[in-house]
């Protein structure tokens, strides 16, 4: 890519996320982000297809018999915190960094990819057809995202998932299981002997979570990790509960399904548990794939990501690469370094010239 193109796309995707992060675009009310998106394609000749809040893009040289590589990103965020200090909604520029909600998650990474996309969009006699996807609900790990399109794509053979990495190849993740569990007892008067007491129940099967060893451990995302976030019960101080709810967060690896981690769980407790979902499971990626090797030549790292994303629902080999740090998203003042938005352009195009 000459240095005028790079300009070119990176000053277009700049100017869009300016854009976006002055749209409120939270999860489920992102139709204002959708129409930016929609409105930039179309300054640009792109035709787009729209479903409910998703807005997705073919190449203007599809061709069915050739391999796709879907490229994937979300345009929802969460609410802002309140120990902002800044305005989420005004794209600040200061010491080279872009301040404002979702610019580092995952603004920065969206207008890469769209950029990107624009680079080959007209390109002939390409090995791959590419598809844009620009999409909903990540951040809830709602249905109505790229799971629910992802069908209307066409065979897609490999995604890259735009989310904070550093441009490093997150080549597998961990999944996410939620349980609502509910301990069960008997009412009493607390005056009064009680051997069956919700709170105590609960509180042998929260020991067990804390301290259950699951077999198997991936290389690249270490154990399986259960931590129980909420506990709630009780009315009044002198009445012994009969039912004590909890809820525990699920950090999956690829060495088991969602479903085989379910059953070992419900094996090992008393209380009656509830998943809100099956469906996030981790996913990963073989070293030996194409774009895994690209990317190592030219000198990006791998790593297992400890987050989840849209990877969770596509059902294809994907990984997690894009421009921003992890930790800065969901964080008070959110930005993301305004050259990193370049550099991902420039990498991105990169890895994907050596395979196509």
């Amino acid at each position: 890519m000459k240095e005028q193109e790079l300009h070119h796309l990176f000053e277009s995707a700049y100017e869009l996320l300016k854009t976006l992060i002055s749209i409120p675009s939270f999860s489920k009310s992102e139709d204002k982000t959708a129409d930016c998106i929609e409105k930039f394609f179309a300054t640009n000749n792109i035709p787009t297809n729209r479903e409910m809040n998703n807005i997705w893009a073919f190449n203007q040289f599809y061709d069915a018999s050739k391999p796709t590589i879907l490229l994937n990103s979300h345009h929802d965020t969460v609410k802002p915190n309140a120990s902002y200090t800044l305005n989420p909604f005004e794209a600040i520029e200061k010491d080279g960094k872009l301040y404002g909600l979702g610019s580092n998650d995952a603004g920065g990474c969206l207008v890469s990819l769209i950029a990107t996309f624009l680079y080959f969009y007209n390109q002939e006699n390409l090995k791959y057809n590419f598809v844009l996807a620009a999409t909903a609900e990540e951040e809830i790990s709602g249905v109505n995202g790229i799971e629910s399109i992802f069908k209307k794509l066409g065979p897609i053979d490999f995604a890259i998932v735009g989310e904070p990495t550093e441009m490093n190849l997150a080549i597998a993740e961990k999944g996410l299981l939620v349980l609502d569990c509910v301990a069960k007892g008997t009412s009493s008067h607390a005056a009064h002997p009680n051997h069956d007491n919700a709170i105590l129940n609960a509180l042998d099967d929260i020991q067990w979570f804390n301290t259950y060893k699951f077999d198997k451990v991936s290389d690249l995302l270490g154990e399986v990790k259960m931590t129980v976030t909420i506990i709630n019960s009780g009315s009044q101080h002198n009445v012994v509960p009969d039912s004590c709810q909890f809820t525990v967060d699920v950090r999956t690896t690829e060495m088991y399904s969602n479903t085989e981690i379910f059953d070992i769980i419900q094996q090992n407790i008393r209380s009656k548990v509830t998943p809100r979902s099956l469906r996030l499971n981790s996913s990963s990626i073989p070293l030996s794939h194409p774009f895994v090797q690209a990317g190592l030549k030219m000198g990006r790292t791998y790593y297992g990501s400890p987050t989840s994303s849209d990877q969770a629902v596509i059902p294809c080999p994907s990984l997690k690469m894009g421009p921003g740090l992890s930790t800065r998203s969901h964080s008070s003042d959110e930005f993301i370094y305004i050259q990193e938005i370049k550099e991902a352009i420039q990498i991105y195009n990169s890895v994907l010239t050596q395979i196509l």
